[in-house]
């Protein structure tokens, strides 16, 4: 132990002993630098570690935070927690949401030996908005989860501390809501004492509802839940209660309803009647629920759970009430889809796998799908003069189309089974899809352009296989027509699409691959049908110019591509990805050079490619933290329960369900969407524009096309109170839209 004495003797050694003052100049300058880097360095290392433990938003000031006071040790317990300061009016949600929202979610990664426990909620409050009610926490909230420390819990001898990460995500809301969520990394002493945060912890666990034991009922009378709630603590006794099930969706938070208390022998009990949901969609047989009361100032609960008496009411299907109304002629499906009876869905599959054939005819016409038509065209014209060969060819090519459909299907009904919400396009929401393409098509487009041939980099036996068989070259030039079609969704194909993944797996693989046969069907007619075959022209030169001229629309696409994944994460990912490109043509172009330069040219512009590939993975395939924003200011973003506040002000809402891999969501936002005329029918009606963007994938958005019976984009709804959703067509008119609000005015 260093004493007081000890450090005065040393502070006042003579420069003949070891001290500062011993050093001469340039040792003492020497050593003062060393120093003060050192200083640098750990109040550099301490910035990091607390950027890295808190997310500053403009809504929220999010932090992980840590209560260790005894260390990290096998059978102790580590509190750590979300803390969420919120800005004035801001307010994100409990558990149970209540009318609208999503709850906070953790998900932790830890080191072998430390396991996390549940959120401990502490007591929520009421938030009315217009006509309905939320459930959750205003101000500053912690929301903490205890690590248990095991045996199996061993810290590195370089690093003794326990390293936690959490990915959170939260809603926050005020009149809008706004999606966000945050990575933090926390280290923890294992052997020090980490005690900054007790105040807050002690806090939040004050605001925990105790456990109550006792026989708690509830029973079902018409559509009022009835409780009774005996033995509840002395200070809770004579209070006004606030009422908060945990179960979502059971009743309607806004409502009033009533209480009392009732005093018999056994003592008080408390009674209350309270509203069932109409949306009603779960029945469970003991709820658990949180009751509180605000005894001066300071709210008290407990959390009991009632046992159900009797049994529930069979839960209304909402297919007849809440399906949308199409204001496209597809009578039959919209109407049938979620048909109780046998008849009614066999009728629904039948009609779906007419939508699907037509929707796939239709395809072909679709912007996306046009870049691929020089590879088709081409397929075709080569075999011109060789019957067999042009019915070979066909035959490839629709094997192609229709096994890739039935293989996407297949992939996106299997991701939904384990949990993922997904929907039509799926694959274009991830940015590395979206590079792999783009370089494609410029391998493509280089190729068409006569930068190159595939046959001087292929060996002599893989073309000597490719000459052999033909109909390879046809058969993936079918895979990639899917590949390019597959974000576009085409007028009969949304309701098709929407009931496949809410039929048995057989009967919706069988849809899928009805729409690759209608989009193969008219290629498969021009092969096989020698009338179809006289209308394509015939081999000459003026093929060469068609291939070259048909590179502009595959570089047309790359740029597209370029612009969706600038969508995705950012202007330093489209250019990391630009270069790559351009690194990737020099490779290319330096292959066809000759002699020693070749050599030369090859080996720098690859070493470039391989350097900015790297860069790729770490700008493009990591997407961009921050949350999609809307460029146009008349419309405003979706979020989960957005629309629901805005009806319960009285305003009509239209939503744009769009993505930047979508080609038909663009082409309908910038012709129908920013028409003047139809700009002023939305303004002259009081309509509410939300935009909800799934470039990158969102489960709520996939949860919220679900509900309406569809899977994919563009889908544009408008909502009314009280009315049933309207659904229009994927491709927009501007007569079709001015049309729904002339209605929306008469009414």
């Amino acid at each position: 132990m260093v004493t007081e004495t000890a450090l005065r003797n040393f502070a006042n050694q003579p420069d003949s002993h070891f001290g500062m003052n011993s050093l001469k100049f340039p040792h003492r300058f020497f050593f003062a630098i060393v120093l003060i880097a050192s200083c640098v360095i750990t109040t550099g290392a301490l910035a990091q570690n607390f950027a890295k433990s808190v997310v500053v938003t403009e809504q929220v000031r999010a932090e992980l935070v840590v209560q260790a006071p005894d260390g990290v040790g096998a059978g102790q317990t580590v509190w750590v927690g979300l803390q969420l300061t919120h800005q004035p009016e801001w307010h994100t949600y409990w558990k149970n949401p209540g009318d609208s929202g999503l709850p906070t979610t953790l998900q932790w990664t830890l080191p072998a030996g430390v396991t996390a426990g549940e959120i401990a909620w502490p007591l929520p409050k009421k938030i009315p908005i217009g006509d309905l009610a939320n459930y959750g926490f205003e101000g500053t909230v912690l929301l903490p989860v205890p690590l248990s420390i095991t045996p199996a819990f061993k810290p590195s001898l370089l690093n003794s501390a326990l390293e936690i990460k959490l990915k959170a995500s939260w809603l926050v809301c005020r009149l809008e809501c706004v999606p966000q969520d945050g990575e933090f990394v926390l280290q923890v002493p294992v052997r020090g004492s980490t005690a900054l945060n007790s105040a807050a912890f002690a806090a939040s666990l004050q605001a925990q509802p105790t456990a109550l034991e006792g026989d708690s009922r509830m029973e079902i009378d018409g559509n009022q839940l009835k409780l009774t709630v005996p033995g509840l603590p002395p200070a809770l006794r004579g209070q006004q209660l606030e009422f908060f099930p945990e179960t979502p969706e059971l009743i309607d938070p806004a409502p009033a309803w009533s209480q009392q208390w009732t005093q018999l022998a056994s003592g008080d009990v408390w009674t209350a009647s309270v509203p069932l949901s109409r949306l009603r969609s779960e029945s469970p047989a003991l709820l658990p629920l949180v009751l509180v009361a605000d005894i001066n100032g300071q709210r008290q609960g407990v959390r009991v759970q009632a046992r159900l008496l009797g049994n529930w009411p069979p839960i209304v299907s909402l297919a007849k009430t809440t399906s949308p109304v199409r204001a496209e002629p597809a009578p039959a499906l919209t109407s049938n889809r979620g048909a109780p009876t046998a008849p009614a869905i066999s009728v629904g599959l039948w009609v779906a796998l007419l939508g699907a054939l037509l929707g796939g005819m239709i395809l072909n016409l679709m912007p996306c799908v046009f870049p691929v038509l020089a590879i088709k065209v081409m397929s075709f014209t080569r075999h011109a003069n060789d019957r067999r060969g042009h019915r070979v060819s066909a035959l490839a090519y629709s094997a192609g189309v229709v096994l890739s459909f039935v293989a996407l299907g297949a992939l996106l009904i299997g991701l939904r089974s384990a949990g993922e919400q997904l929907g039509w396009g799926f694959q274009l929401q991830s940015p590395a899809v979206v590079a792999a393409l783009a370089v494609l098509f410029t391998v493509i487009g280089l190729n068409l352009a006569g930068l190159f041939e595939f046959g001087r980099f292929l060996p002599n036996a893989v073309l000597s296989l490719e000459a052999k068989n033909p109909a390879v070259n046809a058969f993936l030039s079918g895979v990639l027509a899917v590949a390019i079609a597959s974000p576009c969704t085409a007028p009969f194909m949304g309701a098709s699409l929407g009931l496949a993944l809410a039929l048995p797996p057989l009967q919706a693989l069988l849809i899928f691959m009805t729409l690759g046969i209608g989009m193969a069907l008219p290629y498969l007619a021009a092969g096989l049908v020698p009338a179809v075959a006289r209308w394509l022209p015939r081999p000459g030169a003026w093929m060469d110019t068609f291939r070259r001229a048909m590179a502009f629309p595959m570089f047309a696409t790359v740029v597209w591509l370029l612009w969706v994944l600038g969508q995705q994460s950012g202007i330093d990912g489209a250019a990391a990805l630009l270069a790559l490109l351009v690194s990737l043509s020099m490779v290319l172009w330096s292959l066809t050079l000759k002699g020693h330069s070749r050599f030369i040219t090859a080996t720098i512009s690859i070493a470039s490619l391989v350097l900015l590939t790297g860069a790729i993975g770490q700008n493009v395939v990591k997407m961009a933290e921050a949350s999609p924003t809307t460029s146009a200011s008349r419309w405003q973003p979706w979020a989960p329960g957005r629309v629901e506040q805005v009806l319960a002000t009285g305003a009509p809402v239209f939503v744009d369900f769009t993505a930047a891999w979508c080609v038909t969501c663009q082409y309908n936002e910038k012709t129908t969407l920013v028409n003047p005329e139809v700009l002023a029918d939305f303004t002259a009606n009081k309509v509410t524009l939300l935009r909800a963007d799934w470039t990158r994938r969102d489960p709520a958005i996939s949860a919220a096309l679900a509900q309406l019976g569809r899977n994919g984009v563009p889908v544009y709804v408008l909502y009314q109170n009280g009315q049933t959703p309207v659904v229009l067509s994927e491709i927009l008119s501007v007569q079709e839209v001015r049309a729904m609000l002339a209605k929306l005015k008469s009414s």
